[in-house]
């Protein structure tokens, strides 16, 4: 199911070089994308089902978590997939801390990140979407955007498997669409054993977002 929220409809008209709500258009890929990771459980099991069929996504990482978890950030580079920035500590009110707080979560995850695949800045995306008016100002002059999406899982909200399963089949996400998910929690792992060999079988492709030029 889509989730277009008003918040979301009104991003979606800004120009994708500041707020990426879609990945290209290359043939029929989708954009496996995940938040909140890394997590010791249940991100191994999702990098084993990934390269089981050849699929690759972007993983937006907790600066915490990396620091606990930088085996599993090797990991993630090492098969090939995208990093990406989800701020430091994951705040929960992204948007209501100043700018230089903003500011010190991004770039202090953007540092920890470049250990691993040696890019100086990242695709941010905010914790739980929330984004202040400065911050859209200070990427717009700093050429950078802001990493969406255009299709929301739900995965956060713990569905059960079967359900999950039959809404994504029923509106599957469309070439191009980014799709938002997450890895601190069994359950996208879960239902993607279940989507991905009829993704792969339909002609799909499953596409990391290409790096954020520096």
């Amino acid at each position: 199911m889509k989730f277009k929220p008003n918040k979301q409809q009104l991003l979606g008209l800004l120009p994708n070089t500041l707020v990426l709500t879609r990945g290209p258009r290359d043939g029929d890929a989708i954009y496996l994308s995940f938040d909140d990771g890394p997590h010791p459980e249940h991100t191994p099991r999702l990098l084993d089902l990934l390269a089981m069929h050849d699929a690759h996504a972007s993983f937006f990482l907790v600066g915490k978590q990396v620091e606990r978890h930088p085996a599993l950030v090797e990991r993630i580079v090492a098969a090939g997939h995208a990093l990406g920035n989800h701020s430091y500590s994951h705040p929960p009110g992204f948007n209501k801390i100043s700018l230089r707080q903003q500011l010190q979560e991004i770039d202090r995850t953007d540092h920890l990140l470049a250990q691993f695949d040696h890019r100086p800045q990242h695709r941010f995306r905010p914790p739980r979407g929330s984004v202040s008016l400065s911050l859209l100002l200070h990427f717009a002059r700093r050429r950078r955007n802001i990493a969406y999406w255009s299709y929301n899982s739900m995965d956060y909200q713990h569905p059960a498997d079967a359900d999950m399963a039959a809404r994504l089949r029923k509106q599957p996400p469309r070439a191009g669409d980014i799709v938002l998910m997450h890895d601190d929690n069994a359950c996208a792992g879960r239902v993607l054993s279940l989507l991905l060999p009829e993704w792969r079988a339909s002609g799909r492709s499953l596409l990391a977002l290409p790096s954020e030029a520096a």
